[in-house]
């Protein structure tokens, strides 16, 4: 039996790879612009002095993303912050293949429309074809359980693209429907 292919990247390339040739006149199809993976980050100040806010985050990055997250640790100690190196300090989960498309699929249709007062998002890109967004609660993602939230957390979710600048990568980000601000 076949594996279905995600939605978002049957638009992709249906609609997108041609309108991407078209627009910036490429030659071959190895230049035409395409996400890589996604990143989804959760920095925690508080996971130094209490584990249980670690274990939340971990449990709420895998239950958004369908997949096992991972601690991070800190790479070298600072006193002021009573950090030590090795201390587990966030969350992170990389996403990639079928599991990404799926995921910037709900993204772009459910969850930022969810997003209470939306006009869009920025377009300001990294400089390098990838788009970085910041959230400051993890209650608009639909998977989460607003009863089984202990506290609000922000996380970074980061689109890496092969895009070469930040007008293919906008281009690419606006054609898959990302709704940026006019």
């Amino acid at each position: 039996m076949a594996a279905v292919k995600p939605r978002l990247r049957e638009k992709f390339e249906q609609e997108c790879v041609s309108a991407l040739q078209e627009k910036f006149e490429f030659t071959s199809s190895m230049q035409i612009p395409k996400p890589t993976k996604i990143v989804l980050n959760m920095g925690l100040g508080k996971a130094s002095t209490n584990p249980k806010v670690l274990e939340a985050a971990l449990a709420e990055l895998e239950t958004i993303t369908g997949q096992k997250a991972v601690a991070t640790k800190a790479r070298k100690s600072i006193s002021n912050f009573k950090l030590r190196e090795g201390m587990s300090i966030g969350a992170r989960v990389t996403l990639r293949d079928a599991r990404m498309w799926e995921f910037l699929d709900r993204f772009i249709n459910i969850t930022l429309p969810r997003i209470r007062d939306f006009r869009g998002v920025s377009t300001r890109l990294s400089g390098g074809g990838d788009y970085t967004i910041g959230l400051k609660d993890q209650l608009i993602f639909a998977e989460i359980e607003y009863d089984k939230v202990d506290e609000h957390r922000g996380m970074n979710i980061t689109i890496v693209t092969t895009a070469k600048n930040d007008e293919e990568g906008r281009e690419l980000l606006r054609l898959l429907g990302m709704p940026f601000r006019r």
